[in-house]
């Protein structure tokens, strides 16, 4: 199963998600809920890159990803939120369609 975590700091905002885990939908290759996933993520990732200038902190590996959103200025946090919580929303449907291959869990930064 993947599980992805979404953590929010007080304030609502995103400040970190991670996603970890194989769905095992299909064989590697054909497993269309992985390669949503990493699409969706990926895709996040790097329009946050190229529309904003933001670059969050990326740790990633084999069925791991792991992106950190830094402080920033309220009129680029906005942005930044936004397409982070885009997301949310298509990893949210995937989970709708298959729900017993992909787990969404949102928890409250501990320290903000």
């Amino acid at each position: 199963m993947i599980e992805v975590t979404i953590t929010r700091k007080d304030s609502g905002n995103i400040h970190s998600f991670e996603i970890s885990g194989h769905a095992f939908f299909a064989n590697r290759g054909k497993d269309i809920v992985c390669a949503g996933v990493s699409a969706v993520s990926i895709g996040a990732i790097n329009a946050v890159h190229a529309l904003t200038g933001v670059t969050p902190e990326i740790s990633h590996g084999e069925g791991f990803l792991r992106c950190v959103l830094p402080d920033l200025q309220e009129d680029m946090n906005e942005k930044v939120q936004l397409l982070i919580e885009g997301m949310v929303v298509s990893l949210q449907t995937i989970e709708e369609d298959y729900g017993k291959y992909i787990q969404i869990t949102f928890k409250k930064q501990e320290v903000e």
